[in-house]
């Protein structure tokens, strides 16, 4: 079986040296709400009876967050100025 969203997550933590005040702080950038105590359900092992799953929704706000985390907001883009036919 392939990697889970839990997995997934997990690795992105270990691998990125994350803590989860960072995760929290992530998450916010997005306008997206999560608590520590959702973070330990999520990174618990499976066999554990509080063991949550990541669900699509929340993986792909991290993933948002951390993208604005390490690059920085996007740019405004700049409205073309109508051309004047003078």
């Amino acid at each position: 079986m392939g990697l889970t969203n839990n997995d997934t997550f997990k690795k992105l933590r270990v691998a990125l040296k994350l803590r989860d005040e960072d995760i929290v702080e992530i998450c916010a950038l997005v306008d997206f709400k999560v608590t520590r105590s959702e973070l330990g359900a999520i990174f618990r092992n499976e066999d554990h009876p509080k063991y949550v799953e990541c669900g699509d929704q929340f993986l792909r706000n991290f993933l948002n967050g951390l993208v604005i985390h390490m690059r920085g907001p996007m740019p405004k883009k700049n409205k073309p100025e109508p051309k004047s036919d003078s």
